[in-house]
C-alpha cells in the first residue's frame, strides 16, 4: 500500500492520525501539533459547500454586503448553506 503524506491545511505541519471516516465513508484526519485549532479534516470534499475556502468566502462577501442570493448565486451553493455558515460564525 502506497503512503500518502497528510499535512495539516491550517498549520501545514505533517503530525497528522487518521481519525475515522465520515458519514460518506472518506477518511477523517486529525492535526496532532497543540497550537493548530484545526480539529479533523478530510483530504477530498465532495459537494462545493463544505470546503473550507467556501466557508471562508460566505463570511467575506456577507461582510463586503452581499446578500445571501448573491453569495448562492456566485458560490455556486444553496442558500440554506449560507444561511447555515452565516449562522454558525454569528454574522448577521
Amino acid at each position: 500500500m502506497p503512503h500518502i503524506e497528510v499535512n495539516c491545511p491550517q498549520c501545514s505541519e505533517n503530525n497528522v492520525i487518521k481519525f475515522g471516516r465520515n458519514a460518506s465513508g472518506n477518511q477523517r484526519y486529525k492535526c496532532k501539533n497543540t497550537g493548530c485549532d484545526k480539529d479533523t479534516f478530510l483530504l477530498n470534499y465532495k459537494r462545493p459547500g463544505d470546503l473550507p475556502e467556501t466557508k471562508e468566502k460566505i463570511i467575506d462577501m456577507s461582510m463586503n454586503g452581499s446578500g445571501i442570493r448573491d453569495i448562492a448565486r456566485v458560490l455556486k451553493v444553496s442558500t440554506n448553506t449560507v444561511m447555515k455558515e452565516l449562522k454558525k460564525s454569528q454574522v448577521s
